[in-house]
């Protein structure tokens, strides 16, 4: 098999990437489990990630230094279903929403709206937000999302609830095999768009793995 030059290479990821081809690829084989109904709709988990970076449009600077701010939502089983790439600074309850509206997910053989939302959503303490949560439910999303200590506002989360939280390493799964895409875990593209084509290549591969199974 023979391959273009580089620069025609990175033209092409760069071009699919604005034009959606590798998103719609992703949505494709999330369609296609949908259809076998092997995705877990029921619950939900949303976390966000760092990937060091030194410049480009959306680098942003933290405590960690400069870098690009990955927000995934995964399935109950960790398949990705949606993805929000920004700049590092802003905190990731700011970015639920954004992430939440990424989720497209076709149904091949039925009229209608891609479905949006699953019916749980289960988080870590850093997305401990009273207006989160009602923000949540207005949706129609239940919201699993631990206090933080030494809260003095009467609790809004059902403690029987938290019971699912034991398994938010699910997401800490997800978050693992993006890594293993090592272009992913430091961002050398000056390109935000160059680099959200290899997070999308990433997460469809990973969404393939569960189609083939």
């Amino acid at each position: 098999m023979e391959f273009p030059s580089p620069s025609t290479c990175w033209r092409r990821l760069r071009d699919w990437e604005e034009q959606e081809v590798w998103l719609e690829i992703w949505r494709t084989f999330l369609s296609e489990l949908n259809e076998r109904q092997q995705l877990k709709w029921s619950e939900s988990f949303m976390d966000g990630s760092f990937a060091p970076a030194k410049r480009g449009d959306g680098v942003g600077k933290t405590k960690r230094g400069k870098g690009t701010k990955w927000m995934v939502v995964v399935d109950g089983q960790g398949v990705p279903l949606g993805d929000y790439l920004h700049s590092a600074s802003p905190a990731e309850v700011k970015l639920v929403e954004k992430t939440l509206a990424a989720i497209r997910v076709r149904r091949r053989h039925r009229a209608g709206r891609p479905r949006q939302k699953p019916e749980r959503m289960i988080m870590d303490r850093g997305y401990d937000s009273d207006g989160l949560r009602r923000q949540l439910r207005r949706l129609g999303i239940e919201p699993i999302i631990p206090h933080r200590k030494g809260r003095r506002k009467p609790s809004m989360q059902d403690g029987r609830a938290l019971r699912r939280y034991k398994r938010r390493w699910i997401v800490e799964r997800t978050f693992a095999w993006l890594g293993n895409f090592r272009r992913l875990t430091v961002r050398y593209d000056r390109s935000l768009t160059v680099y959200r084509g290899f997070f999308h290549i990433a997460c469809f591969m990973i969404t393939l793995r569960r189609v083939l199974k």
